[in-house]
């Protein structure tokens, strides 16, 4: 991940494009693994999504069937 944050503040623009793209699904994937082992230990959707910083119908629709 620090390699691709690098990468995204580079002086070439498609190389920063590409650097963030790899970011956003490196996130995605760590974000989905959190969720799920937040999940597994008890937390609610409502810490979750809290934590997230987002709704808690948002965290719901798009982990409630992971």
């Amino acid at each position: 991940m620090h390699t691709l944050a690098a990468s995204a503040g580079s002086n070439d623009p498609l190389e920063s494009l590409k650097a963030v793209a790899a970011l956003r699904r490196e996130l995605d994937r760590v974000e989905t693994i959190a969720v799920r082992r937040a999940r597994n230990a008890n937390a609610s959707w409502q810490l979750i999504a809290l934590c997230l910083g987002v709704s808690r119908q948002a965290v719901h629709k798009k982990y409630g069937r992971s």
